[in-house]
């Protein structure tokens, strides 16, 4: 009898959310700023501690609305990690900024702090960070270089929601930041995302901008007796079903964080001997930092061991992934100046990563048919390791 297939990724309930689609149906309001977004704008501010939450369609679209406060100008620079999905760098080239690509360190793979300084000109406007895999970047140096040029900070916490560093949260470091609630991340509504604001100076233009450029938020404030086009903007609003949705998986946050805990450790537990024995690279957790346990993934010896693994893996239907494809070299970012070698510890990375499947009800059977899978790989490159 053939196993069934394992997923890379797998949405999974928390149970409550059919119940707030069904009761945002019968209030019928059912676009976006109902009673479940603002639900789960005052649950974010709450438990994050930003000063004020935007939801948003995805995570595209909190950072376009974060590139579109920078009232950026074509010729700014934005300094941003390679190693990141696409919408990092699109965010601020449609605002005709020219995207700077820095490198990421080997441990954590997030941007390297000790190169970042080398990549700022007069132009630089705003440092954009990735926390990759929730686990945060060096924030700290980050944040000292920002003062000492006077950047913005951009963090694109798409994987990191409830992580911390130095026991702060992150998302709370910036001048704002981004949030993704797509299928693949820890709390889901299918698509969706969160502008989060740390400065109050931005909270009353995000609101327009968000709002397709008009003042209808202060106009069911009562503070202006009607409302019309006042800025350029866009509508960057979910439904309140999917709001709804997403509370749900909000409000279930111990549990959902709990399980996914549980599967990160078990992998952990289960591959340490073996990838220690091959020169085989785990998800590296500084002691600062504390991780919402987004993703577990394996750094090969090589390339040909990285493309060895994803076959022996697909060969016995279980779904294990790579990650991210540079953006300096990509075709894209040749156009703004990147060439291979720019980057050297992203493509090396790139070209190694394996994410193993990782959803909040991975069963420990079928994680033992991963792990054991994993470690029954045809590797002969690292035979000699």
């Amino acid at each position: 009898m053939t196993s069934a297939r394992i997923p890379f990724n797998r949405a999974c309930l928390s149970g409550g959310e059919l119940e707030n689609v069904a009761a945002a149906l019968k209030r019928m309001h059912i676009s976006g700023d109902g009673d479940f977004t603002e639900r789960c704008h005052r649950f974010l501010e709450r438990e994050v501690g930003a000063q004020k939450a935007l939801l948003t369609t995805s995570c595209t679209h909190a950072l376009e609305l974060a590139a579109l406060l920078l009232h950026l100008e074509p010729g700014d620079e934005i300094v941003l990690p390679s190693f990141t999905f696409v919408s990092t760098a699109n965010a601020f080239v449609l605002r005709g900024a020219r995207p700077v690509f820095a490198d990421i360190r080997s441990d954590t793979l997030n941007l390297d702090e000790a190169a970042l300084e080398a990549a700022f000109t007069p132009r630089t406007k705003a440092i954009v960070v990735v926390h990759y895999a929730g686990v945060a970047c060096e924030m700290d140096a980050i944040l000292a270089l920002a003062r000492k040029y006077d950047l913005r900070v951009i963090e694109d916490n798409a994987h990191g929601l409830f992580g911390t560093y130095r026991g702060r949260q992150l998302g709370t470091f910036g001048t704002m930041a981004t949030q993704s609630f797509h299928e693949t991340k820890n709390f889901t509504c299918g698509e969706g995302g969160a502008l989060l604001l740390n400065d109050a100076s931005y909270i009353e233009e995000a609101e327009i901008i968000r709002e397709k450029g008009t003042n209808r938020k202060q106009y069911f404030r009562g503070a202006v007796d009607k409302y019309s086009w006042v800025s350029p903007g866009s509508s960057y609003l979910p439904s309140d079903l999917l709001a709804g949705f997403l509370l749900a998986q909000l409000e279930s946050r111990d549990r959902i964080q709990a399980q996914r805990r549980r599967v990160w450790e078990r992998y952990d537990a289960g591959l340490r001997e073996w990838a220690e024995a091959r020169g085989v690279a785990r998800p590296f957790i500084p002691a600062h930092c504390e991780q919402p346990y987004h993703m577990y993934y394996l750094i090969m010896p090589s390339a040909e061991a990285r493309n060895e693994l994803l076959e022996s893996l697909r060969i016995k239907d279980i779904n294990a992934v790579f990650h991210y494809v540079p953006l300096h070299n990509s075709k894209m970012g040749q156009l703004f100046g990147g060439a291979d070698g720019d980057c050297p510890v992203t493509e090396r990375v790139s070209e190694r990563l394996v994410r193993l499947p990782f959803f909040n009800d991975l069963s420990e059977a079928d994680q033992t048919r991963v792990i054991e899978a994993v470690q029954a790989a045809p590797l002969p490159a690292l035979a000699t390791t």
